[in-house]
């Protein structure tokens, strides 16, 4: 498969299973409502701000509504998160327009099967490391790292890579926090 790293403006990642490990627990708070707890690491926001410092766009596309996702989306600032969208096609060409961006120049980071349909229209497709075998055959990248383990940090650290923009970002970043 042939691709060009160089073009990618915008990644599109689903979340459980690729910034969570999977796991959803619920529980009783003592009301009619129940509980929900993510475990997200602090990596993968280490990963948004590397994006934002490269200017890439990012967006968030979950098959399952969730919370949790909302809350830490917002902690990010990520603005294009889609909660509960099983098919997430007509999503993607509704970023695709709205960026007025093609195919290649757009990442997508998944782990299970709902993700594929994307996967198979973007240039650069990527699974995590305990994604479904048939996700990792049609990726171009398999992260090192589990989903909920630094996945999504890794997927932009080696896009970055391969733009041959990651000193230039990591330095960006060191002037933001000089500048707190």
């Amino acid at each position: 498969m042939k691709y060009d790293i160089d073009k990618i403006k915008l990644i599109i990642s689903d979340v459980d299973g690729v910034w969570t490990d999977g796991s959803i627990y619920i529980g009783n708070n003592q009301t009619s409502i129940p509980l929900e707890i993510k475990k997200f690491s602090v990596l993968d926001g280490v990963g948004i701000a590397m994006a934002k410092a490269a200017d890439i766009k990012i967006a968030l596309i979950s098959g399952r509504y969730s919370k949790a996702t909302a809350i830490r989306a917002k902690e990010l600032k990520i603005k294009e998160v889609f909660n509960g969208s099983l098919n997430k096609i007509p999503i993607y060409k509704d970023l695709k327009k709205k960026y007025k961006l093609n195919n290649d120049q757009i990442a997508y980071i998944g782990d299970d099967l709902i993700d594929i349909k994307v996967m198979k229209k973007v240039a650069i497709p990527i699974s995590v490391s305990n994604a479904n075998l048939k996700v990792k055959e049609i990726s171009v990248y398999v992260t090192k790292a589990c989903g909920g383990q630094g996945a999504f940090r890794e997927a932009i650290e080696w896009i970055l890579m391969g733009q041959g923009r990651l000193e230039e970002v990591l330095s960006i970043m060191d002037q933001n926090v000089k500048k707190i």
